[in-house]
């Protein structure tokens, strides 16, 4: 079977969507089957290009068996509203035109949360008259609404109305979370036509490890107890309810908070960590995807961290199950939903409400001093970890097409 796979994000990108779309392809490239993605020169979420990347009208590589081609977009650092929807549909047009030379394909699939690459990818099954799936990793607009990024106006209705028309026009919608299914149903679409298959996490990448003392050394977390947020600073992720919390346990001399990664929101939370003198929080740029484990040994707890608003409570974040895969517990500090749904249910870690720093550094605390306890979870999540593994995954993904095709 010859996958034609629309994407927005690839590596050497290294968000969720990115790590997620180039695992799977791995497992069906091994399988036998062909893949090509249709994706950007990188430069999520900087709005910059990598080095030694070029923004070319149409540029192939081979990774790991996987052809990918990719387009010229519109690219613009720290670009507002008009010039991020200029950026997603310059990707949904050049990816469009880039997938009609795309022979022998047999299945067209897109994924969100760029919105409007499902749309490229719907246009481009039509015209190749093969079936089109929707992975639907977001509830986009809803969610950009919730940020306040969009607000309520005739073109977020008209985004919807589009949203929907997708979904329906699917031979079949992959959701991520059991939540997003329920979402969908309510709102009309065929309960048969969603298949839910929750994400995962690669265990040939991510095991138990010793900390690394260089690192350790090199960002002042010898002997310490370090609380670790691994992930897109984002507006989604309202990191600075952990500012807030620090800032409460800012006398307790052996506790860090580590925040690792890029993002819209990370030059200010850099900004207020000084102007509020938090010697307990430490910035570490964003590291190769390779590099990960090693940044996770440095962890004595993974810090999942979303911002407070409902519609977050229908998210999995996918630093769940890297931190399964690590041994780590987990700390989950997000609305209550099915992200803790499964945290409880595997006995892997922590709920905190969001935006409470009060409960937050009360559970820092009684973790920091029940050793035992945190052992206990420790063991319970990476006990859990094969339940959702990419392996999984894959085979669930790759399954589900071969069905449409057939």
């Amino acid at each position: 079977m010859h996958i034609l796979f629309f994407a927005d994000n690839f590596p050497p990108e290294r968000n969720a969507a990115a790590t997620r779309v180039y695992e799977r392809a791995c497992y069906w490239v091994k399988w036998g089957h062909q893949v090509t993605v249709v994706t950007c020169a990188p430069n999520f979420p900087e709005g910059k290009l990598f080095d030694g990347y070029k923004n070319k009208w149409h540029q192939i590589e081979d990774m790991d068996g996987i052809r990918v081609v990719r387009v010229k977009t519109f690219i613009r650092p720290n670009a507002g509203n008009f010039f991020r929807i200029l950026d997603f549909t310059s990707y949904m047009t050049t990816a469009f035109v880039a997938s009609l030379f795309q022979k022998k394909i047999d299945i067209v699939v897109a994924t969100s949360p760029q919105f409007f690459a499902a749309v490229g990818g719907y246009m481009s099954a039509v015209c190749k008259r093969k079936p089109f799936v929707f992975e639907l990793g977001d509830l986009w607009p809803a969610s950009v609404k919730a940020l306040g990024v969009i607000k309520d106006s005739f073109l977020l209705r008209m985004c919807e109305k589009l949203e929907l028309f997708l979904y329906r026009r699917s031979a079949k919608v992959v959701a991520l979370t059991n939540a997003f299914k329920k979402d969908l149903v309510s709102r009309g679409i065929q309960a048969d036509k969603i298949k839910v298959i929750i994400n995962g996490v690669d265990l040939k990448r991510y095991a138990p490890r010793e900390r690394d003392e260089v690192l350790a050394k090199q960002f002042g977390l010898d002997n310490k107890f370090v609380i670790g947020y691994v992930g897109t600073h984002g507006m989604a992720h309202g990191l600075i309810n952990v500012l807030d919390t620090a800032e409460l346990l800012r006398d307790k001399a052996d506790i860090r908070f580590i925040l690792v990664g890029p993002g819209a929101e990370r030059q200010k939370l850099i900004e207020e960590a000084k102007k509020r003198k938090l010697e307990n929080v430490v910035f570490i740029p964003s590291q190769p995807k390779e590099s990960m484990p090693k940044i996770w040994s440095l962890c004595n707890v993974a810090l999942v961290h979303l911002k407070n608003d409902p519609i977050f409570n229908t998210v999995i974040p996918s630093k769940i199950f890297e931190a399964m895969g690590m041994g780590l517990p987990i700390l989950l500090v997000a609305p209550k939903g099915e992200a803790s749904d499964i945290i409880e249910k595997d006995e892997a870690g922590v709920w905190v409400p969001a935006g409470d720093p009060k409960a937050f550094a009360d559970v820092v605390m009684d973790l920091y001093e029940n050793r035992e306890k945190l052992q206990k979870l420790a063991q319970n999540s990476h006990a859990a970890a094969p339940l959702h593994s990419r392996e999984r995954q894959a085979k669930e993904v790759i399954d589900l097409l071969g069905s449409v095709v057939s």
